[in-house]
């Protein structure tokens, strides 16, 4: 590998470059999924600055662990990585859901309290309810119907395929009008 251009290079390449202390492949690496892994953390935390020290430090935890990681595909691993460092703060810091009387103010400046009551309550319920959902649907759930993420941006950030991010939010928005329903029925 005598070029200069790291870009030419396939992940696997540059991890193998990263190896052997290559510190190029790894300028590589974060030029090429930085922005792709901030966003994507950004849907777990919901703040960009916290989602940049995480995804920063996710790169600095690659260098000095270079030589124990057995990484098989780089894409697929810093994107899990990306997931778990996010969720994890999350934990330690904020709560899973944004609390309600944050959009209290906007919704009550538009409906009656009973109003206010009623859309709380339906909101809490279908949250539960996508809380319910297998973890794959609900990201893609989540990042399409909430987030507003189009899904041709929605499968690089998750490593899928368009075609799988449509199978997968339409299995979720199925099973989420089944969980309604049965919901509903109980009531």
């Amino acid at each position: 590998m005598k070029t200069h251009n790291y870009n030419v290079f396939s992940d696997e390449e540059l991890l193998a470059l990263l190896h052997q202390d290559d510190t190029l492949s790894l300028q590589t690496i974060f030029s090429r999924y930085y922005t792709p892994l901030t966003q994507f953390s950004t849907i777990f935390t919901k703040d960009i600055t916290s989602s940049e020290v995480l995804i920063s430090d996710l790169f600095i935890n690659l260098w000095d662990n270079r030589k124990q990681l057995q990484i098989r595909l780089l894409k697929p691993y810093l994107f899990q990585a990306a997931k778990n460092l996010s969720l994890n703060h999350l934990k330690k810091h904020k709560p899973l859901l944004e609390p309600l009387e944050n959009h209290e103010t906007l919704l009550s400046e538009h409906l009656t309290p009973f109003e206010i009551l009623t859309n709380r309550e339906s909101q809490q319920r279908i949250l539960s309810l996508i809380n319910l959902l297998p973890e794959r649907q609900r990201e893609v759930l989540l990042m399409s119907r909430i987030e507003q993420i189009d899904k041709t941006n929605i499968a690089p950030l998750l490593g899928i395929t368009v075609r799988t991010v449509e199978t997968t939010l339409y299995q979720a928005i199925k099973s989420l009008r089944t969980l309604l329903s049965t919901s509903e029925k109980k009531k």
